[in-house]
């Protein structure tokens, strides 16, 4: 495995209450790093053993009196914010639909979490990567935006393309700060959000689509993150990384 070392560094990490968001806190703790963890969720056991390292915040990221309060917070304990991972998201297969019949309170409830807590946490870290002449972020997308779906989630979907955008438009303005920003774009992942694949022969059918021929995990995606936050890319700034096992290869 890759050793990265990101001792004296602090990172922020939005939606690390599980899955990837929490695989990735855990990464960069143990690569030395010190954590502020942000979730609605309650703090992963995995995170609560790491003592000082992490430092975790319980609260709601669509609330940006709470994200401002709590990053400032954050950068005043630490002295500085060197990372932002913003890995926070829902998939609601119940209620996101076409957008042609979906009620539009939902569309709005998910843009709110997929996209504009991003924004929320990109405003609150940029002054203090700015005082600390430089800094990077990693958002999290997916790849089903570059696609159509028969069973669509065009919320999510729409959001996620929103994510990608965003993340490139700050690659160009914060370019002269020193601060990169890349975004991540998942594939086939099992994490919670997929819970819908809750039997061995679905499983097994999913992982047979990805040519790699497995279904990725959240150690995949914290592997690829801790790459595009590291010094190893310092030259990468405003690009999407596909973390599919080559299922855009398919599409």
């Amino acid at each position: 495995m890759i050793q990265y070392d990101f001792n004296g560094r602090h990172a922020v990490v939005a939606g690390a209450g599980g899955g990837m968001g929490e695989a990735i806190a855990r990464a960069l703790a143990e690569a030395g790093a010190t954590v502020t963890a942000i979730d609605l969720k309650p703090c992963p056991e995995s995170l609560a053993t790491l003592g000082d390292k992490v430092r975790y915040a319980q609260g709601d990221l669509t609330d940006q009196a709470f994200v401002e309060r709590t990053i400032s917070d954050a950068a005043q304990a630490h002295g500085r914010i060197d990372y932002l991972a913003n890995v926070a998201g829902v998939l609601w297969f119940d209620r996101d639909k076409s957008a042609l019949e979906m009620d539009l309170d939902v569309w709005d409830k998910v843009f709110e979490i997929n996209l504009k807590s991003f924004v929320y946490t990109a405003r609150a870290v940029v002054p203090h990567m700015r005082d600390g002449k430089g800094g990077a972020m990693v958002h999290f997308s997916t790849i089903q935006w570059y696609r159509g779906d028969p069973n669509p989630q065009d919320a999510y979907q729409a959001s996620k393309a929103g994510v990608c955008a965003l993340s490139k438009s700050l690659a160009m303005q914060l370019a002269k700060d020193g601060i990169r920003s890349n975004a991540i774009c998942p594939g086939m992942a099992l994490t919670p959000l997929q819970a819908r694949w809750d039997s061995d022969e679905i499983l097994t059918a999913v992982a047979n689509y990805s040519p790699l021929g497995r279904i990725g995990t959240s150690d995949d995606m914290a592997n690829a993150a801790l790459f595009l936050l590291s010094d190893a890319a310092s030259y990468i700034t405003g690009i999407e990384l596909a973390v599919d096992g080559g299922l855009l290869m398919r599409m």
